[in-house]
């Protein structure tokens, strides 16, 4: 009996094992991260951008992926705590830390259409007139459709 039970786990885990994918699967699968292209265009914002309460940030920006891009996140938050997110190597001149009374908090999801593996995003992202001025965070992120990510995030100021 107990024999039986040792040659029936063995047979499972042989079948088990047969059932795994083979070498050809890979050269099918998504391996490589998305491109977020700030040089062949002019992107915007950029490090050390400056921008007034009440105007707009336009931006422009080139996704590429080698299979099919998914969607991607804009993202702006406040940064007077001078933390960072470590994408670029571009110091800019910083404010005086502070504590936030009314921060601007901007998080927006869009998708790309099916299909694509190029794709230039532009958005004019209205500046709250009542927000707090200093410094801010403006981070990109993008996904593909297998799911793999890039960042990339910009130092902006927001002035009176």
């Amino acid at each position: 009996m107990k024999l039986n039970k040792t040659y029936l786990s063995l047979m499972l885990l042989c079948a088990l094992c047969a059932c795994g994918s083979s070498d050809d699967d890979d050269d099918t699968k998504d391996m490589n991260k998305p491109v977020i292209n700030t040089k062949d265009i002019v992107a915007v914002p950029t490090n050390c951008e400056v921008y007034k309460r009440g105007d707009v940030i336009p931006f422009n920006c080139l996704f590429t992926d080698d299979t099919e891009l998914g969607a991607y996140n804009i993202e702006i938050h406040q940064n007077f705590d001078h933390h960072t997110h470590s994408t670029s190597s571009v110091e800019c001149q910083m404010d005086e830390k502070k504590d936030p009374v009314k921060p601007w908090t901007y998080n927006q999801d869009f998708s790309i259409p099916s299909g694509q593996k190029s794709f230039t995003a532009r958005h004019d992202i209205a500046i709250p007139a009542d927000i707090d001025p200093g410094d801010y965070h403006f981070m990109v992120r993008l996904t593909d459709r297998a799911g793999w990510q890039e960042l990339h995030a910009v130092a902006i100021k927001i002035a009176e």
